[in-house]
């Protein structure tokens, strides 16, 4: 079974942080939508819903551990 990334799942202790920074921040926003995309695009490839190169699915990979950190430090500073 392909597990979630979603931030929710990922960071269960700040889930009423990032419901609010949803609400406030657009920003914040916009990164929790690409980060989401990424991660939905990761999952239909592991599914093999879609084909992609091992270098492509690395590359994604990257970029939602990118995305991650970031969204991660925009939480914890609002705590």
């Amino acid at each position: 079974m392909i597990e979630s990334h979603d931030l929710f799942h990922e960071f269960p202790e700040h889930a009423e942080t990032i419901r609010k920074l949803t609400l406030a921040n657009d920003d914040f926003v916009k990164m929790m939508r690409d980060y989401d995309d990424v991660d939905h695009k990761i999952q239909r490839i592991e599914q093999r819903v879609e084909a992609a190169s091992m270098m492509y699915e690395e590359e994604l990979k990257k970029l939602r551990v990118g995305l991650k950190d970031k969204l991660y430090k925009m939480i914890v500073a609002t705590v």
